[in-house]
């Protein structure tokens, strides 16, 4: 047999069992989105403009790189089951193909999809996510306003802010202060009435000043009405987090999980999560593509149906025992690394169990 009009065939039909796949997945999902928010649409006035191109023409590349080793897994049974049923695949074992050598071709697809995912995960869908989140939040969710009070922020290492108030109106803030506390010593105090923010400057304006300064020469007090300062501080950290995660490119958000290592803030874990997320997709894809070939290669008595519905069922395993693991990554009980890569690490062994059982 010829290895490369048997590679072609297989190739072209994996893909295209995939894209059939990916269309009718995600035209369900877009339709029962649509009914879920369609009273919002309506009560908000959206323009229909908006809905189709902001909004769904950027939500269904979202859907369809987020369930894309699902929906790869499932093309994957899908098209296996039906050649096996044909007892295709028994005529190229027995024609001196290997299984390993069969599964070649449905790797290379699953590498080319990895490849174009990771590249769509990294850089292309934040962007499309920018866009889709800003429809969201203008159209589906309620209006943002920030109703801290007493807020406390480390902004750095041993430099901590503290604020009453904030207006993300006027971009105001009032009876702010910022402490360098060096282990239990404190070293400055700087204290204003009201910062304002300066979006041409990209400086606050601090009002109605004071800065207390401790250091081995005593105590120093400075007083001001106003002064223009940098601080590591921005009107973004008091604006809608919403999804915020899904809108960074991949050195983006790199750069926002290091800006949230120095201040020591709280909820890292969703950074993380979302940039491990990101590289184990591409694994994902090629481990379950393998297991839908191994799963799916035989001829079943049962038919079709009962192999199509055995992808559905360990597709929808893989689903829960990575929202399980997410779960737990997020509650920081274990490591977060870990966490995210556990399903692909047991699938991954899954698939190598299973490979084992095949008839040689």
């Amino acid at each position: 047999m010829n290895f490369k009009i048997l590679d072609r065939y297989l190739i072209k039909n994996f893909l295209i069992t995939y894209v059939f796949v990916a269309f009718v997945i995600v035209l369900i999902i877009c339709m029962i989105d649509y009914t879920e928010k369609v009273d919002d649409f309506l009560d908000k006035k959206a323009p229909l403009r908006e809905i189709i191109i902001d909004y769904y023409l950027n939500l269904i590349p979202y859907w369809i790189n987020y369930i894309s080793p699902l929906m790869v897994f499932i093309a994957t049974v899908f098209f296996t089951s039906r050649i096996a049923a044909r007892t295709e695949i028994i005529a190229m074992l027995s024609s001196g193909i290997s299984f390993t050598r069969m599964l070649m071709p449905y790797m290379a697809g699953a590498v080319v999809l990895g490849i174009l995912t990771f590249i769509q995960v990294g850089w292309v869908l934040p962007k499309a996510n920018k866009i889709r989140n800003g429809f969201e939040k203008t159209y589906v969710k309620n209006e943002f306003y920030f109703s801290g009070h007493n807020v406390h922020i480390t902004i750095a290492p041993d430099v901590y802010a503290y604020l009453e108030s904030y207006n993300t109106t006027t971009q105001t803030g009032n009876k702010f202060t910022m402490e360098t506390i060096k282990g239990t010593k404190l070293l400055q105090k700087f204290y204003a009435e009201k910062i304002v923010w300066q979006p041409k400057k990209k400086k606050w304006t601090l009002q109605n000043y004071q800065v207390r300064t401790l250091d081995s020469l005593g105590e120093r007090l400075s007083r001001g009405k106003e002064i223009d300062t940098t601080i590591n501080l921005s009107p973004k950290d008091f604006e809608s987090d919403y999804n915020l995660f899904e809108t960074f490119t991949l050195p983006e958000l790199n750069a926002y999980i290091d800006l949230l290592k120095s201040r020591g803030a709280d909820g890292l874990e969703v950074y993380l999560i979302e940039k491990y997320t990101r590289f184990t997709q591409p694994f994902a894809i090629l481990i379950l593509t393998a297991i839908g070939v191994i799963v799916s290669a035989r001829k079943s008595r049962r038919g079709v149906g009962w192999q199509i519905a055995l992808g559905f069922m360990l597709a929808f395993i893989y689903i829960l025992f990575f929202l399980l693991s997410k779960g737990v990554a997020e509650a920081g009980t274990i490591n977060t690394l870990f966490a995210v890569w556990l399903p692909n690490i047991v699938f991954a062994g899954i698939g190598v169990l299973l490979y084992k059982t095949l008839p040689r």
